[in-house]
């Protein structure tokens, strides 16, 4: 279904797409430039090496179905893919100029090529918000992946193990290893896949993955993007900001040392660490649920007949 026409006159689109482009710029701007410098940063370059969206993607500004963009500027948009010119009736009913330049999504075309995506979409959204949380992992995640390995066989080579490795592994051996998501466990190390007491697999996603997940929680910017550009491109921004905030709780809860990154650590072998952990977890949970039903009513208007 095609939501209600509304046109944007150049200034105001173009206003917003600034707007836009200065907030991405605040992430990917030091980025890019470590890239340019071969450095990295264990937490700060995630969200553009893990996801698939790279910097110029989420740059590019979205108004989201059912707005006509109007004036000169909004031409380029014709060599997007899912953006057309706006029929007769979109502008009369968007109330745009009768003439002169007008662009809109193709919803059906959008639609038909991106069906896959909007029905896993619907699923994940749905299964994931109907579950109740699990907020007893405690970030142990991380620590599996290192279990049993040499400090110069880890995962992130350049940084070292905050216990050390024996202290690692007994603490991965000293708790309940419970994870519910595939893309982290598939990381363990194969001494700890055993450790953990579920079996995530990506046949199992849809019936597994709950709202205390911090990766679920996460992976609502992965579910975003997928639907770019049919939702407007602000939507998109929160879901990596807070997708941003939640990989530094979670790198702090690893354990690697990055206190000389600027990330003290939530030391989650100590019950006091936990106690830390679960707290900003659940907030987390909370801004998540917000955006996971902000996402799934995107979808829903998206799909009805």
């Amino acid at each position: 279904m095609i939501p209600a026409l509304q046109a944007l006159a150049q200034d105001a689109w173009q206003a917003q797409a600034a707007a836009h482009h200065a907030r991405v710029d605040r992430y990917a701007a030091p980025y890019l430039a470590r890239r340019s410098a071969n450095q990295k940063h264990p937490v700060e370059d995630f969200l553009f090496t893990y996801y698939t969206q790279k910097p110029g993607q989420l740059s590019r500004w979205h108004p989201g179905a059912g707005v006509v963009l109007t004036g000169p500027a909004a031409t380029e948009r014709l060599g997007w893919k899912f953006y057309r010119e706006a029929s007769d009736g979109e502008r009369e009913a968007s109330g745009a100029p009768s003439q002169g330049p007008a662009v809109v999504l193709d919803m059906e075309k959008f639609s038909s090529g991106r069906k896959e995506a909007l029905d896993f979409a619907a699923i994940i959204l749905g299964r994931t918000a109907a579950r109740p949380a699990n907020f007893g992992c405690f970030g142990l995640h991380e620590w599996a992946m290192v279990y049993k390995q040499e400090a110069n066989e880890v995962r992130h080579e350049y940084l070292e193990l905050r216990l050390g490795s024996t202290d690692t592994d007994r603490v991965v051996e000293e708790n309940r290893i419970r994870c519910t998501h595939f893309d982290a466990y598939r990381f363990y190390t194969p001494q700890a896949s055993g450790l953990n007491e579920l079996a995530p697999t990506r046949e199992n996603q849809r019936d597994m993955e709950q709202p205390g997940c911090l990766h679920a929680n996460m992976d609502l910017y992965k579910w975003a993007y997928k639907l770019s550009p049919a939702l407007p491109s602000e939507l998109v921004m929160d879901c990596f900001e807070l997708s941003w905030r939640v990989r530094a709780m979670d790198m702090q809860a690893s354990p690697y040392d990055l206190a000389a990154w600027g990330y003290p650590p939530i030391a989650i072998e100590t019950a006091a660490g936990k106690a830390d952990y679960v707290a900003a977890q659940r907030g987390f949970a909370a801004e998540a649920a917000v955006l996971r039903g902000r996402l799934a009513s995107a979808v829903a208007a998206i799909t009805a007949p």
